[in-house]
This record gives C-alpha cells, sequence and structure tokens, in this order.
C-alpha cells in the first residue's frame, strides 16, 4: 500500500473497517480480533481518533514483539501484517486485518465482532451462530429423533405439489427420496430440524393478535400448524382483520380491490420472519395488527454483517440462518434465494405511497412496521377532538385535564407485576403466552413474575395448569 493510500484511509476516518490507535495495546488486538470476525480492515498505529498523525516510538524488536503477542493470545493464532510508513516526519504502522475463513476468533477466550466503528463481545449464542456461518452449516439441519410416521403427510403432500407446480425441482416418484435429494431428510432416515418444522405441527408458533391499543386485544390467533401451511392460515387471518377498499378504474366501469397493505408485501415479511427467525430462542414469531399499522417481530437479530441501512439502500447481500427452510420455500416458489426479498417490499410499497417501511435490528430480535402516519394522525386528533368536546359539555374540562394527567401518570407508573395483576383480575383463566403477548415481554418474563407472586403472597393457582385458573389475593 502507498503513502498516499494510507492517507487516504485517514483522511476518510474511522469506519466498520478502519481504526485509529495511538499505540499498540489490548484494545488493538480486541480490533484485530473483531476485524477477524467480521469483513477485515486496517488499523493506523501513531493516529489519534480524530485522525490527527501522533507517530509511535519503535525498536528493531517492536513489531515482532507485537506479532508473537497477537499470535500467543488469539485462537486460531491469526497473523495480521504490519508496515512501516513515515508521513510528515512520523512514524505509523499500518496493520491489515484479513477475515479470517474459520470463525469466529477469540482474544484471551473473549470473541469480538465489529459494528459500526465499535467493536462489540459475541454472546454465546452469537458465538455458535458465526461458528454455524463459518462451516456453511445451520441449525435446521441438525438431526432429530422423530420418526417420519409422526409428520403430517397432509402437509408432505401439499408441498410436493407445490413444488410441482412451481417447476423449480423435478419430483420423483418417491417424497421420501426426494427430501433426502434435498437434505431435508438424511440417508439414515432421520429427520432434520428443517423436517420438523415443515411438516410437523407444534413444532413452532406464529402469534396473531388484532390491538385496538397497546393492551387491548380484540382477536387473535395462535397458529401450530406444520410451517408449509402456517404461511396461508396467518394471510388469512391477517386479510381478516385489515381494511379492503373497492375503487373504480380510469373508465369508472371496472371496479379495483385494494388491501390495506400489499399483500405480497405482507406475505414475504412472513416468510421472511419464518425462514430469519432464530429457532434456538422458544419465543414465537409475532404479528401484531393495530387500525393504522402491522407489526411482524421474530427472534433472531440480522447475520452476516447485514445492516438495516443495506436492507433501506437495496444494496445488500443476503445470508440464510436456516438454509433448509430457505431451499424449501424456494423451490416452493414462495421466496427468492437472492437476496432480493426487501427490494420486492420496496417494489409493492410503490403503490401505496401513504405507508412507511421501519426496520429494526434489536439485540435478539427482528422487527419491522408498516404504517400510515397520516392516518395515525387523524385517528389522534379525531380522538382528542372528540374528548375535548365531552369534556366542554359537562363543563369541567380543567378537572378532566387534571385527572387524565394523574391517570396517565399512574399507568405509566404501573410496574410488570401490576400489570400482570390486572389482567388476571379481568381474566383469570387466562395462559402465560397471552400475558406475554399483551404486554410485549417472554414467555419465560411472565412465568418469573408468576413464580414471584405466587411466593409473595399475592396469587394463587386454583386446578391444574390445564383448565384451572389464577386467583389474585392482595
Amino acid at each position: 500500500m502507498t503513502i498516499k493510500e494510507i492517507q487516504n484511509i485517514i483522511t476518510k476516518g474511522e469506519s466498520e473497517t478502519v481504526e485509529f490507535k495511538s499505540s499498540f495495546s489490548k484494545t488493538a488486538i480486541e480490533t484485530i480480533v473483531a476485524f477477524s470476525n467480521t469483513k477485515g480492515g486496517d488499523i493506523i498505529l501513531g493516529c489519534n481518533d480524530n485522525g490527527q498523525l501522533l507517530g509511535v516510538s519503535i525498536s528493531k524488536e517492536s513489531i515482532q514483539k507485537w506479532i508473537n503477542e497477537i499470535k500467543q493470545n488469539t485462537e486460531p493464532s491469526i497473523f495480521p501484517s504490519f508496515t512501516e510508513y513515515k508521513i510528515n516526519n512520523k512514524t505509523i504502522i499500518h496493520i491489515k486485518v484479513d477475515e479470517f475463513p474459520l470463525k469466529p476468533v477469540s482474544y484471551k477466550n473473549r470473541c469480538f465482532t465489529r459494528k459500526q466503528n465499535s467493536n462489540h463481545i459475541l454472546s454465546i449464542d452469537e458465538i455458535s451462530e458465526i461458528r454455524f456461518i463459518a462451516l456453511n452449516y445451520s441449525f435446521d439441519a441438525f438431526e432429530v429423533q422423530t420418526p417420519f410416521e409422526r409428520l403430517n403427510h397432509d402437509s408432505l403432500d401439499f408441498f410436493k405439489e407445490r413444488i410441482k407446480t412451481a417447476g423449480r425441482y423435478t419430483t420423483t416418484d418417491s417424497l421420501e427420496n426426494d427430501l433426502i435429494k434435498l437434505n431435508i431428510l438424511k440417508e439414515n432416515g432421520k429427520l432434520t430440524r428443517a423436517a420438523e418444522l415443515l411438516f410437523k405441527d407444534n413444532q413452532s408458533n406464529i402469534h396473531i393478535g388484532r390491538f385496538k391499543s397497546e393492551t387491548n386485544i380484540i382477536d387473535d390467533l395462535m397458529i401450530r400448524s406444520p410451517l408449509i401451511f402456517a404461511v396461508e392460515e396467518a394471510i388469512d387471518f391477517i386479510k381478516k382483520n385489515i381494511r379492503l377498499e373497492f375503487k373504480f378504474g380510469s373508465d369508472n366501469l371496472k371496479r379495483i380491490e385494494q388491501w390495506q397493505y400489499p399483500i405480497p408485501a405482507i406475505r414475504e415479511l412472513l416468510l421472511n420472519a419464518i425462514v430469519h427467525r432464530d429457532y434456538t430462542n422458544p419465543t414465537d414469531v409475532i404479528i401484531k395488527i393495530y387500525d393504522d399499522s402491522i407489526e411482524v417481530t421474530n427472534p433472531g437479530h440480522l447475520i452476516g454483517g447485514l445492516t438495516v441501512a443495506a436492507l433501506k439502500s437495496n444494496n445488500y447481500i443476503s445470508k440464510h440462518r436456516n438454509k433448509l427452510l430457505t431451499e424449501a420455500f424456494y423451490l416452493t416458489g414462495d421466496i427468492e434465494k437472492y437476496g432480493t426479498g426487501f427490494k420486492r417490499i420496496n417494489d409493492w410499497l410503490k403503490d401505496y405511497p401513504e405507508l412507511y417501511l421501519e426496520i429494526y435490528d434489536l439485540n435478539d430480535f427482528f422487527k419491522v412496521v408498516l404504517s400510515n402516519p397520516k392516518t395515525a394522525q387523524k385517528g389522534t386528533q379525531k380522538s382528542t377532538q372528540k374528548s375535548t368536546q365531552k369534556a366542554a359539555q359537562k363543563g369541567t374540562q380543567k378537572s378532566t385535564q387534571k385527572s387524565t394527567q394523574k391517570s396517565t401518570q399512574k399507568s405509566t407508573q404501573k410496574s410488570t407485576r401490576e400489570k400482570v395483576l390486572d389482567i388476571l383480575t379481568e381474566t383469570p383463566n387466562i395462559t402465560r403466552e397471552r400475558i406475554a403477548f399483551k404486554l410485549d415481554i417472554s414467555t419465560n418474563a411472565i412465568k418469573k413474575h408468576l413464580a414471584n407472586l405466587k411466593k409473595d403472597g399475592m396469587l394463587e393457582r386454583i386446578g391444574p395448569d390445564k383448565g384451572g385458573y389464577w386467583k389474585v389475593l392482595k
């Protein structure tokens, strides 16, 4: 690399693949490991965070000493290249780090990854995930003990018909042989996790609710069908709970149907949630339908260096967390494998200029929201106007405002425990899953709250888990 190229790197500043260090230290090794676990990168020693050249003092043995320190403290051992440069009579060191093929690399038993312009420690789940990707393996390829006979044979027949119709795979007379060729079934007769998810009941849930407010559910559905059926069941429920308008074309003769949201885009979001979810996380895929928005949330963050910014720009390469599920839904014609999902969603949304697409990559979840801000704003204004008119008629507008403020403050200050007790008082036979759905927290968190409430003498379980109910004592 030439001095001019080094100067160009410094001028552009720190990024996902560039970091400046005033001297060599353990944080420099952490960055080397983070670069190795992502896309590689460049470290400039002798430069502060603002790109100002400080220079470094080195001896003949310095670079060799650093190389040995990196080798001894990384697993697997890595060997970045070091090059010395003189710029404005100051010595700087360029450390070139390549992406390591067999991830993850660790430094003193800790693994790091690069996000934007900083290093982050990988969790155990993230370490497993990055290992699977490096080995070109996926969780859905693991063998399970379920016998073939326990699968839902209607779902198997449906799958075979779908792949025949799509024409992306030539089927044989034996479905089992086809599943072996597709790696969904092992040659030893063992099923994969993908086979269970696709063709067996009660392996993965999709929980859909129609909300009037954050805590007011007017309709909901828990889908426990094989995934190959679950998509259509979910779409049917969504259609029942969103608006359908009828418009006339320019000739005023032909009536045109228009759903509140483009159905192909909703289907794509749902398939993304199923195919890319983290199945090591027991949380359901959750869909929330409000008057003016629809949310799709699935366990599992973006992988392989993919970012929300890249998805929004339509400039990205998709990585598959579950390769066999991706292959199965590709063969049925439901998805494309080429990372075009969000590109096509954006194309469908061109006919819905009033809709706004939001994407969130959270710690352990991925969430997409389609909303109509204008309609939501109108709804808020209308509700406010009604409330004001009622208060004016009673001549107690000021009193009502104070009461509303107190009520709002009290509601906001309520703990999750209090909210759980409120729900159980109202609906004693409600399930843990439904409480979790209402409060938008995990089922495990609800289990802990219920256990603590029982321990504190505030709650009692009457009857068995199935068929019983909760009694609020205090």
